[in-house]
């Protein structure tokens, strides 16, 4: 299968774009660049279709801004080969912003949304997406905080976050109107531009999640504190040192995402072992390994929800 081109961003994939017994017109990748389906692969069913849509990604053309090649000033005919722009690497693009429009971010019912209210930048809310009508509203679940609805004043203005693989998005709304009945919800004002970040690889999310951590063979276990998580690896302060780089081991701890409680065990490789830096215990750095889809997307959830948090 063909490899993508390390300095190509990617988008979600559109459910639009994929039609069952209908070739793909584009490769798809995972979140980290891999490549799942070639293009021209046909679709056999609609379980396909919807792990597609959950979990796939193509190139984003619009990150794609390679300046043209410049002409060679020699005659083609002495020419040796075409003069080739080197494409800018992905990396120069993160943390860069685009103004894109609401149409081309492609967000789902039970999408989670993180709202924060400009006036106030300490209150913020989870809140799910149920719908939206183009042009008009944005329709989300009615912010709670322990188990009780939030009074939301019509007119109350918020920036809104969302994440979507390598993308975070930003916009500012304001409440239009808040429904109690027969279920309560908020609409929110259609934003008619949304600023696009592409977040940089590996992330990662400074924390302090007590872990279990085991390495080595014979086995050796010992508890962790997770200073800072990303969905490729952790770093960790352990009380000595547990092992040499390049052991294997598991690591497990507990994340609350989205609302939930959820623990991960999780393969890693020791990369990277020292003393920490206000001298109590030693810092371990582990990869992450072998990390299955439902993993990789609570360890998601977890990084960007604190990083929006922390914002």
């Amino acid at each position: 299968m063909p490899l993508p081109d390390p300095a190509v961003s990617l988008m979600p994939v559109r459910s639009a774009e994929l039609v069952v017994g209908k070739p793909l017109r584009e490769t798809i990748y995972d979140w980290h660049g891999n490549v799942l389906l070639a293009a021209g692969y046909v679709l056999e069913n609609q379980v396909q279709v919807d792990e597609l849509i959950d979990n796939g990604f193509i190139k984003d053309s619009a990150w794609d801004l390679v300046p043209p090649a410049p002409r060679s000033s020699m005659p083609m005919a002495q020419s040796k080969k075409p003069v080739v722009a080197e494409p800018p690497k992905e990396e120069n693009n993160a943390g860069k912003d685009v103004i894109v429009a609401m149409d081309d971010v492609r967000w789902y019912v039970g999408e989670t949304l993180y709202l924060q209210l400009i006036d106030n930048s300490a209150v913020r809310y989870t809140v799910r997406m149920i719908g939206f009508v183009k042009n008009k509203t944005l329709s989300v679940t009615a912010p709670v905080t322990d188990g009780k609805f939030e009074f939301v004043r019509d007119g109350q203005t918020f920036i809104v976050r969302a994440f979507s693989g390598k993308k975070a998005y930003a916009f500012v709304t304001a409440a239009v109107k808040s429904v109690h009945s027969p279920h309560p919800y908020l609409h929110l004002a259609y934003p008619k531009e949304v600023r696009c970040t592409v977040v940089r690889k590996g992330i990662r999310a400074e924390v302090e999640i007590v872990a279990a951590v085991s390495l080595g063979s014979p086995e050796r276990s010992c508890a962790a504190i997770i200073t800072d998580l990303s969905m490729g690896g952790a770093s960790a302060t352990i009380k000595q040192m547990i092992g040499s780089k390049g052991e294997e081991g598991q690591i497990k701890f507990k994340v609350r995402a989205v609302g939930q409680d959820e623990f991960l065990n999780l393969k890693m490789v020791l990369r990277s072992v020292g003393p920490s830096e206000n001298g109590e215990g030693f810092k371990h750095g582990f990869e992450f390994v072998d990390v299955s889809i439902h993993d990789r997307l609570i360890l998601s959830a977890f990084v960007h929800q604190t990083l929006a948090e922390g914002d």
